[in-house]
């Protein structure tokens, strides 16, 4: 059976790396094959014929029916798709709000079950069921006082403007298209103002009585408590967190802080917490039942106790697991402590290694996506490290003269090297670095959160008042103390080891190092199993060759932003845009990226001008890495000058030399900056880099005016192979004289999907195509990487990275 279920999760994952679906006929004979293997491992067993034969034939049936099973999942959920021409029209739908809101300092957002959509020109459009919906408060102040009133389980009818599930494509970045096909979010929109016809934004229902809705309403309620009993408290939103799953209140500064300490996992429901709870329940009831006698009912007569136990406390996790909104770490948990429930109620033995792979399979089996997530990996390693070195070995580090305090300590201490020692591999893997002070941080926090914090949350978020804020209050300020020991933890340079994402042998060779390491007392020379560790610990990051360069010009959005690499240095031209306050194009696409690859210094950052388009990610990746020296064309006050170790403002004619690379600053004049007259735009540093003959062009947004003056200038200088789109392809820029001075064989377009400015222009885009230049779209090809060397290679991530969710 454990050799069918590792089958199963290898075919879900192995379907996930599809760039198209099967067809059907292919998985008709799958699932014949797989019969056919039943059968004849039923005859092998009836032929005693044993390992390896019988494992090999349960584990290739298992690889089948799991890439059958999670195809036919992705067909049914892609079949649920937005039909295109609706896409940018106004809808009238009616359904009822199906998760909590999630507000922010523009508006709201939550998911959408829909139940009917209104006609439109006397035909009724067909819209998927779940959609995922933003509402601005841009439009007035009533839509202002709307937004404040909505609730999960409300049955609303707004007017939307829908658009298909798209997501920034980037190397390494979060895949949020992969991510709403998992959450059956077939379209995504904003909420419109009123119609002139009438139509208008109402609710029609307080609550609509469904199993969700009332999940979703008590999350909402019990959130609202805790923020109620802690305004403006700085960590209100880890308790949120810790009660309901809820971790959108974190702040981004306070998951750095987690993360570089290791200690991200307490920061919300986990497999931990929910076991503590349950453990509390069941021993309450298990307690309160054997003393029963003492009253007439004489309960255990009826059901013995353990019985009794084991069902209230897998009901204690069930009621937490839905609070937290069944993420995959509770699912986890959940699971298994079903298992071994029933196990307990049936009165069966139930090994370890079952129960985990159970649990594996099941996850899979009702998500699977989750094997795509990195918290899939982790969850299931940590547990399944703890199990490997603590299953059959109990005895090895106790000795009668220990009393029993001391022992548990030795257990959770040598439980903790063991996670924080056999998760690194998998950690560089997913994540290019894992934390050095996390056994010291996690030893202090995890006894704080777990047995002290996360109950004081729970019982504060129902408990009447006063005692409910007592006891939240109490809880806020052990995690404000907590995060005042971690701030200081994360605060010394070795906090963090990063390193390359490894090759997969690297990452092998590394875990069978690991397993060595761990293996039990008398194992020969466990300390060899470091050597192992040698290829991940000495690799280094990867560069281009002497004379070569390598561009990526990332998919950022309606944005721009592109990083330069040479043979010794690293260059960065702008830094994307600025999406909420806690979110840019730094911290989302450029810096997972940068530490993905093993890059923590950059040589030099132009910020081409001041638009937050261009300079909204810098200081989120001037706090992460060093910068050597940032140029740009900013005001002399603004936050960027003032952060950076070394500013120097663009102007013509500035050059420098990186191993074979020459860079020229082209625009603008140093003249400029004392005249008054002109926009951000018409200062964009314009930079153009050669090497052994071939270049590229980067101009930031000038328009019209400044081509002109380019190309009135010295327009040799302009001749380049690739040619990023001035101001995103705008009806003010790349006019006819400065393409033709250019010249360019590849042209780059960073835009946004369906961005509001229309970039870019259709007029703009066919003057490219007129003039047989190949245009790339970073919205239509998510991240564009360059290779400048005898040649200029060119590939597209969603090319190169195909997956059938893309659509393409």
């Amino acid at each position: 059976m454990r050799s069918a279920i590792v089958g199963f999760v290898v075919g879900a994952a192995c379907l996930q790396m599809q760039a198209t679906l099967p067809h059907y006929s292919l998985l008709v004979f799958l699932i014949v094959i797989a019969c056919g293997l039943a059968a004849l491992h039923r005859h092998a067993l009836q032929h005693v014929i044993q390992f390896p034969f019988n494992i090999l034939l349960r584990a290739s049936m298992g690889v089948m029916l799991g890439f059958v099973w999670a195809a036919l999942f992705a067909q049914y959920y892609l079949s649920h798709e937005l039909p295109k021409e609706l896409e940018g029209q106004d809808v009238t739908i009616v359904g009822t709000i199906d998760s909590m809101p999630s507000y922010f300092e523009r508006g709201v957002r939550f998911n959408f079950a829909v139940e009917k959509v209104l006609p439109i020109d006397g035909m009724t459009p067909v819209l998927p069921s779940r959609l995922a919906l933003s509402w601005y408060s841009a439009f007035g102040t009533e839509d202002i006082q709307k937004v404040a009133d909505v609730q999960p389980g409300e049955r609303w009818q707004f007017i939307v403007r829908l658009r298909k599930p798209h997501g920034n494509a980037n190397p390494h970045g979060f895949d949020y298209e992969m991510w709403l096909l998992e959450q059956n979010i077939r379209a995504t929109g904003h909420i419109r103002p009123d119609l002139a016809n009438g139509q208008k934004n109402t609710r029609l229902d307080r609550f609509v009585f469904s199993f969700n809705n009332i999940v979703e309403r008590c999350r909402s309620w019990l959130r609202e408590r805790v923020q109620q009993a802690l305004p403006d408290k700085p960590y209100a939103g880890v308790i949120v967190a810790l009660v309901v799953g809820d971790q959108r209140a974190i702040s981004q500064s306070d998951w750095t802080v987690f993360n570089r300490t290791g200690i991200s996992h307490l920061v919300s429901i986990s497999g931990l917490h929910i076991t503590m709870v349950a453990a509390l329940f069941a021993s309450f009831i298990f307690a309160m039942w054997r003393r029963s006698f003492f009253t007439s009912a004489r309960l255990p007569l009826i059901l013995p106790a353990q019985k009794a136990a084991a069902l209230g406390g897998a009901l204690a996790a069930l009621m937490y697991v839905l609070l937290a909104g069944s993420g995959l770490p509770a699912q986890r948990t959940l699971i298994m402590l079903t298992v071994v429930a029933t196990a307990l109620w049936c009165g069966r033995i139930t090994s370890v290694s079952h129960v985990l792979c159970l649990a594996l399979g099941l996850v899979v089996l009702l998500d699977p996506w989750a094997v795509l997530g990195a918290g899939f990996w982790l969850s299931f390693a940590a547990v399944a490290v703890i199990l490997y070195v603590s299953v059959g070995r109990a005895a090895e580090h106790a000795t009668v003269a220990q009393s029993k305090w001391r022992t548990v300590l030795t257990n959770a201490t040598l439980t903790q090297y063991a996670v924080t020692l056999g998760l690194v591999p998998l950690t560089v893997l997913l994540f290019a670095q894992t934390s050095l002070v996390s056994p010291i941080a996690n030893a202090i926090a995890i006894p704080l959160v777990s047995f002290l914090v996360t109950p004081l949350a729970l019982v504060g978020s129902v408990l009447p008042a006063p005692l409910s804020t007592w006891c939240l209050v109490s809880a806020h300020f052990v995690v404000e103390e907590l995060a005042q020991l971690l701030q200081w933890l994360s605060g010394f340079s070795f906090a963090v080891w990063t390193a390359p994402i490894p090759a997969w042998w690297m990452f092998i060779l590394a875990l069978l190092g690991t397993l060595w390491m761990l293996a039990p007392r008398g194992w020969p020379a466990r300390y060899l199993g470091l050597f192992a560790w040698l290829p991940l610990v000495l690799n280094v990051p990867i560069h281009p060759r002497a004379g070569e360069m390598w561009i990526t010009a990332f998919d950022v959005g309606q944005g721009m932003s592109l990083l330069l690499e040479t043979e010794q240095h690293r260059f960065l031209y702008d830094t994307g845009p600025s999406y909420s306050p806690e979110s840019d194009g730094g911290n989302r696409v450029i810096l997972p990226y940068l530490r993905a690859r093993g890059i923590n210094r950059l040589d030099g950052m132009m910020i081409s001008h001041s638009d937050m388009d261009h300079a909204g990610g810098a200081l989120s990746i001037m706090r992460e890495i060093n910068v050597a020296r940032i140029s740009s064309s900013l005001p002399l006050d603004h936050p960027i000058v003032h952060a950076a170790p070394l500013h120097e403002p663009c102007a013509a004619g500035q050059s420098w030399h990186w191993d074979g690379a020459d860079f020229e600053l082209l625009h603008p004049t140093a003249g400029s900056y004392a005249s008054d007259k002109w926009k951000p735009n018409a200062r964009s540093c314009t930079l153009k880099i050669t090497v052994k003959g071939h270049s590229i062009l980067l101009p930031g947004d000038i328009e019209a005016v400044q081509e002109a003056e380019l190309v009135a200038g010295d327009s040799a200088k302009l001749r380049a192979n690739v040619l990023l789109a001035p101001h995103h392809g705008s009806g003010t820029s790349s006019t006819l004289p400065f393409l033709q001075a250019v010249q360019p064989q590849i042209a780059l377009f960073q835009v946004g999907y369906r961005n509001r400015y229309r970039h870019p222009k259709a007029e703009i885009f066919e003057r490219y195509g007129e003039l047989d230049i190949q245009r790339l779209r970073s919205d239509e090809a998510g991240a564009i990487s360059l290779r400048f060397g005898s040649a200029i290679e060119v590939s597209e991530y969603r090319r190169e990275h195909a997956r059938y969710w893309y659509g393409r």
